[in-house]
Parts: structure tokens; C-alpha cells; sequence
């Protein structure tokens, strides 16, 4: 299959003409992870040269010792790499140069301080390999803020921040979502999640009630209860949803979220297992699937972020840049798109399509979202590519049996343990905790 580099002369008709051909977006927002961490292998390894991802020269120096950058022997990460606002400021110092530097201030004693400049490849990321393959690859898509998790996801839930670049100790925020504007224009939304709903963290509006628009990814009870998979059986899927991962995870085994320390492969069966879900669907052919992170979690990336347009002088610049893959039939197999994105382009996305008035105005959510870049210039084809799960490589699905057995496997055997330590929480963990018991209390 031959890969192909989108321009804006590959457009057959208006990027909000091609909005139109979708009726259903559906988001899955990850956690950090950088581009090059994780594709920027298909231009060192997989020969795609129009995607600007890693080269053998690229290196960070420190303490007069040079680090290249190489492949990760594991797909688990053990330490959680910093990625607060001081530390996202060091990495990006020396053209790019702090990333090891950081990590040895973060972990000091570590013996491998070289794996933050690691990276994975196809055969530890089969499900990117293939969309990245069959869909469109945002070499381009940075996150909104140079720091933590939390306001990175308040932009590309509203748009902005509260004024700071690192998490709250107990994330609960009091801001106005996209979801409100499409509430007053009667657009149907849901909201998925596995154990933890952002929405409900990030706007008080939706912090209790509002049952009839959250659900599960994928009960695990006898519940006669409706779930994401049974909403893409039924062809039934809102003109939005949203994907929360397993954001706690309070087992090595649950977490699929790719927040270090996760196996980066439960978040391939993730994908899989909504990508597998959504093509089987009679709503498909009017769908769009977004795949992107919060942030890049402290691994190395070798592009400077550029300046942005905001409302708030302090956040005139975007963070380092993230994986993002864009999936629709409406696609050109293996494009790649150079236009610049960030979470805000999801808002300017969803807006465009489902709450622009006849004068072409959109709900103002700040001058972020006015001057974001929406993806419907990236849905060109002149109709839908067939997509069945026919066209899901035998290797793949052999390769995700096999890990889901291992996985499997290595549950029992923990669960036969005599003694077992409780999981050690990330930061973001803890606040995620602290959260849903303060939201718990509110009733």
C-alpha cells in the first residue's frame, strides 16, 4: 500500500463540506505518552520518510555522555517520567536536550537513565501499525499545555485552563464544556468510561445525575445495562462520544490508559477492541474516530512546540507533541497530515460540525478553539472505503490473543499469591481517588 503525504490540494471539496459526510465522532483520549515514543519509529524503522519522526542522530547529552535515542526492550515503563510544568520546561531547553537530564534529576540513582529516549515499534504497537497503515497519521497534533495531565484535558474539554500548567491535588474544576453547547442545540452526546468520568470532573454541571449520557465501555456484569459495544452493535452511536481509558487501574492488569507504569499493549486492546466494534457497526460509513494523548507523559520528542493563540498570555504556547491518529472510512489509506493540531481541534471539530449557525459562527470558547485547525480537511475521499474486520490482518488478531493469554495467565498467578502488595498510585492517580471519593460524598 503506497502512503501518501496530505496537502490541501488533495481537497475534492470544502474541509466543512467534508464534515458533513460524518454524523458520529467518536474521541479516545490516552495518557502520556510523546510522538516519537511511540511513532516516530515509522520513519526510523518502517521507511516512511514523509513522516517526521525519530533518526539515529537524535540524542540528548548529559553530564558529558551522549544518549541516543533506541528501542525499549520492555512495553511496561516502570517509572512515571516528569511532566509537571518546571519539568516540561527543562526537557524542552537546548533545542529538545533535557529530556535525560530531567529523568536523572527525577530518578536519581537510576542505572538506564537512556530509556526515556526509547521508543516502540511495530511489533510492540500491531494496532497503530495497522491504522497508522490504513487511516491517517497527525504528525503535527501537539497537546495544549507544556505540563500535566489535567490542564491539557481541560482544554480539549473547554478550551483553556484554570490558570495553572500542573494538576490540582484533588482535580475537581468548575468549567464550561463543549457538552453544554451541544446540549442547548438538542446534538445527542455520551460519555463512556471504564472507572473514572472526566466530564464529571472537569464541569460541576455534570458532576451528578445526567445517567442517561454515561456508560461503560464495556460492562463486566450480568447488569441487563447498555455499553459502547452494544451502542456500535446497534448502530445507535450519539453524534459524539467520548472515551475515558481505565484511569486508575488500581491493578498492574486493569490499567490501559498507557500511563507508565501500564503495558502499552492493554491500550492496543483497547483500541482494538473500539476500532474492531466501530467498523462492525451499520453507523461506520458516517463515523470518525479520534485517538489521541493528554500529554507526553516526559518522553523524549525532537520537535520544538510552536506558539499559540490563546486568551491568557501565560498559555501562548503549545506542549510537546502526541501521538494522534484520525480513523474513517471518508480517509486516504496511510496519509499523514503536516497541518498543526492541538485538543482544542477536537472542540473546533465537533462545534463546526454539529453547532455552527448559518452565519458560520461557532459557540465562543476562547480564542484557542477560534483559531484551532478542525480535521475535516482530512476527510477526502469522494466515498466511504469499504471496512470490515476481513480487513484486520490475521498476524494482528493472532498477536493480541497472545498477549491477552499471557496477561491472563499472569493474573491467575498473582491472584494465587499468599501475600499480595497493594499497587503503589501515580500522583494522578491519587487525585483521581481523592476525586471520586469528594464526588461520592456529593452524592
Amino acid at each position: 500500500m503506497s502512503e501518501h503525504v496530505f496537502r490541501h490540494s488533495d481537497i475534492k471539496q470544502k474541509p466543512l463540506d467534508n464534515l458533513h459526510k460524518i454524523d458520529h465522532i467518536v474521541v479516545l483520549m490516552l495518557e502520556n505518552r510523546s510522538f516519537d515514543h511511540v511513532l516516530g519509529y515509522l520513519k526510523l524503522e518502517a521507511g516512511r520518510r514523509e513522516v517526521d519522526g525519530l533518526t539515529r542522530s537524535m540524542s540528548n547529552l548529559h553530564n558529558k555522555k551522549k544518549y541516543a535515542v533506541r528501542h525499549l526492550e520492555s512495553t511496561a515503563f516502570e517509572q512515571d517520567p516528569g511532566h509537571e510544568e518546571k519539568d516540561v520546561a527543562e526537557q524542552l531547553g537546548n533545542d529538545n536536550g533535557g529530556f535525560v537530564s530531567n529523568f536523572a534529576r527525577r530518578y536519581p540513582g537510576e542505572p538506564d537513565l537512556g530509556k526515556i529516549m526509547g521508543y516502540y515499534n511495530a511489533a510492540d504497537l500491531p494496532v497503530y501499525d495497522h491504522l497508522a497503515r490504513r487511516f491517517c497519521l497527525c504528525d503535527r497534533w501537539f497537546c495544549s499545555v507544556p505540563g500535566s495531565t489535567w490542564p491539557n484535558r481541560l482544554y480539549a474539554l473547554t478550551g483553556h485552563a484554570d490558570g495553572s500548567k500542573d494538576n490540582k491535588p484533588i482535580p475537581l474544576y468548575s468549567e464550561i464544556s463543549f457538552v453544554r453547547h451541544l446540549e442547548a442545540k438538542g446534538v445527542s452526546w455520551r460519555w463512556y468510561s471504564h472507572d473514572f468520568q472526566t466530564l464529571r470532573s472537569v464541569d460541576e454541571k455534570y458532576r451528578t445525575g445526567y445517567d442517561q449520557n454515561f456508560f461503560k465501555v464495556e460492562e463486566s456484569t450480568m447488569l441487563e445495562t447498555e455499553d459502547f459495544l452494544d451502542h456500535c452493535t446497534a448502530g445507535d452511536l450519539a453524534a459524539v462520544s467520548w472515551i475515558d481509558p481505565e484511569l486508575v487501574g488500581l491493578t498492574a492488569f486493569a490499567a490501559n490508559d498507557d500511563h507508565p507504569p501500564a503495558d502499552v499493549m492493554a491500550a492496543q486492546n483497547l483500541v482494538l477492541t473500539i476500532f474492531s466494534a466501530l467498523i462492525a457497526s451499520p453507523a461506520w460509513k458516517k463515523t470518525m474516530f479520534i485517538i489521541t494523548y493528554d500529554e507526553h507523559g516526559g518522553f523524549y520528542d525532537h520537535m520544538t512546540p510552536p506558539e499559540a493563540v490563546d486568551d491568557d498570555p501565560n498559555f501562548r504556547n503549545y506542549g510537546v507533541r502526541v501521538p494522534a491518529l484520525i480513523v474513517s472510512p471518508w480517509i486516504i489509506p496511510g496519509s499523514v497530515s503536516h497541518t498543526v493540531f492541538d485538543h482544542t481541534s477536537i472542540i473546533k471539530t465537533i462545534l463546526v460540525r454539529f453547532c455552527q449557525e448559518a452565519d458560520g459562527s461557532i459557540p465562543d470558547m476562547g480564542a484557542r478553539v477560534a483559531n484551532a485547525n478542525h480535521v475535516g480537511e482530512l476527510l477526502t475521499l469522494p466515498r466511504p472505503r469499504p471496512t470490515t474486520a476481513r480487513t484486520l490482518p490475521n498476524r494482528l488478531l493472532a498477536q493480541m490473543a497472545r498477549w491477552q493469554a499471557r496477561t491472563w495467565k499472569s493474573k491467575i498467578l498473582e491472584q494465587m499469591k499468599t501475600s499480595r502488595r497493594a499497587k503503589k498510585l501515580s500522583e494522578f492517580q491519587q487525585g483521581l481517588v481523592a476525586a471520586r471519593r469528594r464526588l461520592m460524598e456529593q452524592g
